[in-house]
C-alpha cells in the first residue's frame, strides 16, 4: 500500500496529521498500514483496544503496538491522548466537512452513497465492539435507579434527544428533553434535583450549554452518561459513563446512524432492567391509542 499523501485532508491541518507526515517515510509497510487505518478512523481508534484495531486491520495486536511505537509514541494510550486533543482542538465546520466528503466522492452520487454507507457500517461495528457494549451496559445501570432521566441535545442532536425521550417514556421512564440553546436552557435546568440523571449528547468543543449542564450535574451530584466521540477530555472525564458513538469518518460529514443505534440499544437495556414497568407502559399506550382511534369518548 502506498504511503498516505501528507497533503490529503485525512492528515493535514492537525497535530496528529503533522506528526504522521514527519514519521511515515520511515515506517515499514505493516506499520504504515496501521498508521493509515488510525488516521482514517480516529474516533474508532479512541474507542478500541490494540486487539480490536488488529482485528479490524487484519493483523496482530503485537503489530499494532509495534506500529504505534514506530510512529513515535510510547504506546496506544499516548497516541489516543494526542488524537483526542487533535479532535477537540480542530473541529471541522460543516462546510469543511462537506467539502472533504464531496472531494472524496467526486461528482458521482453512487460513490457518495457507498462512502456514506461504508462509514455507517464502520461506526456500527465500533459500537458492537466488546468495550463499547460494556459502556452501554454501564450506562443502563447508571441511569436505571433515577426517578427521571433528562436527555440533553442541541443543534442536530436535538432531534435525537427528542426521539430517545419518546422511547424512554414508552418504556415507563419519567423523562424530559433538554434542547434549548442560549439562556433559554436555564429554564429547562431549573428543576433538576435529587433522583434525576442526565443523558448528554455532545460532540466537539465544550460549548457553553454543555459546560453548564455538566456544572449543574456536578453541583447536584447527579449521574451523567455522555454519548460522544470527540468532546473535550477535560469535561468528558467528569461523566460517570462515556458511550463512544462515532459520527462517520474524521473531518467528514457527520453521520448519526451509530448514535441512534447506541441510544436505541441503551433504551432496550433499560427496558430489560424493569420489564414489568416497560410492558405496563406500552399496554397503557395501546389503550390510549385505541381510545383515540375510537373517536369521541363519554366524559360524563
Amino acid at each position: 500500500m502506498p504511503p498516505a499523501d501528507p497533503d490529503s485532508p485525512a492528515i493535514a491541518e492537525d497535530a496528529f496529521g503533522a506528526h504522521l507526515a514527519r514519521t511515515q517515510a520511515a515506517l515499514p509497510p505493516a506499520a504504515r498500514r496501521v498508521a493509515r487505518f488510525i488516521t482514517e478512523n480516529r474516533a474508532l481508534t479512541l474507542a478500541s483496544s490494540a486487539a480490536d484495531l488488529a482485528s479490524r486491520i487484519g493483523t496482530s495486536d503485537a503489530t499494532v503496538v509495534r506500529a504505534v511505537q514506530a510512529m513515535g509514541f510510547g504506546g496506544l494510550p499516548e497516541l489516543k491522548r494526542m488524537l483526542a486533543a487533535t479532535l477537540a482542538a480542530n473541529p471541522a465546520t460543516p462546510a469543511e466537512a462537506m467539502r472533504r466528503s464531496l472531494a472524496e466522492a467526486g461528482e458521482e452520487a453512487g460513490r457518495a452513497i457507498a462512502i456514506a454507507i461504508e462509514a455507517q457500517r464502520e461506526a456500527i461495528e465500533a459500537i458492537a465492539a466488546p468495550e463499547a457494549q460494556a459502556s452501554l451496559r454501564a450506562a443502563a445501570l447508571a441511569l436505571h435507579p433515577a426517578r427521571r432521566i433528562l436527555v440533553f441535545g442541541i443543534g442536530p442532536s436535538a432531534a435525537l434527544a427528542r426521539y430517545v425521550t419518546t422511547l424512554l417514556g414508552r418504556a415507563g421512564r419519567a423523562t424530559r428533553t433538554l434542547n434549548a440553546s442560549g439562556i433559554a436552557l436555564a429554564d429547562q435546568l431549573l428543576d433538576l434535583g435529587a433522583g434525576d440523571a442526565l443523558l448528554v449528547l455532545a460532540y466537539g468543543r465544550a460549548y457553553r450549554e454543555v459546560a453548564t449542564v455538566f456544572g449543574e450535574a456536578r453541583r447536584l451530584a447527579l449521574p451523567l452518561v455522555l454519548v460522544t466521540d470527540s468532546l473535550d477530555r477535560a469535561l468528558a472525564r467528569h461523566a460517570d459513563v462515556v458511550i463512544p458513538a462515532r459520527r462517520g469518518r474524521a473531518r467528514r460529514v457527520a453521520l448519526h446512524g451509530a448514535t441512534l443505534a447506541a441510544l436505541e440499544a441503551l433504551v432496550m437495556g433499560l427496558a430489560a432492567l424493569d420489564g414489568e414497568r416497560a410492558l405496563a407502559s406500552l399496554d397503557h399506550l395501546n389503550d390510549l391509542r385505541a381510545a383515540i382511534a375510537g373517536g369521541r369518548q363519554d366524559i360524563g
